[in-house]
């Protein structure tokens, strides 16, 4: 399992990528099981009100969220590509600029 992380404006976004071979969770709207890697994160976006507070760049931001949607695919270049763009695209939704979105991507090794 690879952890995609984005931090941005001081605050951060992490998503999960299920390797081939490891089990991705299953409920409603899940990726075909027999999909190689499976990306799940967050999906928000910025309102005007309600939803929760959130500290972006030094300014309060609203933010709702949306029910995570995985995805799956073939290669696991294909799935880091697309979960970098999913990151981005979050934070964009939130008024930072998608290229002051610092990516990193680790092994998550259980202890």
């Amino acid at each position: 399992m690879l952890l995609v992380r984005g931090e941005a404006g001081g605050t951060t976004l992490t998503g999960t990528l299920y390797e081939r071979g490891e089990r991705a969770p299953t409920f409603k709207g899940a990726p075909d099981e027999d999909a190689p890697y499976v990306w799940v994160c967050d999906e928000f976006y910025q309102v005007e009100s309600g939803g929760t507070a959130q500290t972006v760049s030094g300014k309060e931001v609203n933010v709702a969220f949306e029910t995570p949607m995985p995805r799956g695919f073939d290669t696991r270049e294909q799935a880091i590509t697309a979960a970098e763009e999913h990151i981005r695209t979050q934070f964009a939704r939130i008024g930072v600029d998608m290229n002051e979105v610092e990516i990193s991507v680790e092994k998550n090794v259980p202890q």
